[in-house]
């Protein structure tokens, strides 16, 4: 099972670049917005094959251009260091 973060120093560079924590929840959201409709798509797909390969999985909801992401360990019953990688490797794409 997945430990839950215990060092929040570890969130302050994501806050510090749009991310930003759930309101009731121990998660992190942001908000990502693209030219259109297939650059939206096209980065979900991208961001679709780096979570399965860390068996991690975001809660996301696209519409046309603009695509929302939370992250919450939900084994681990609230942020994991999962959560802060993914999050780095989505704000890499």
């Amino acid at each position: 099972m997945t430990e839950k973060l215990t060092d929040r120093k570890a969130l302050e560079p994501l806050l510090a670049t749009g991310w930003a924590m759930v309101e009731g929840r121990d998660a992190i959201t942001k908000t990502y917005i693209f030219g259109n409709f297939v650059e939206a798509f096209g980065w979900m797909t991208r961001a679709a094959l780096i979570a399965e390969r860390m068996d991690h999985h975001p809660e996301w909801f696209n519409v046309y251009k603009t695509v929302t992401v939370t992250l919450s360990t939900h084994d681990a019953g609230g942020l994991s260091a999962l959560d802060v990688t993914l999050a780095e490797w989505l704000d890499q794409l």
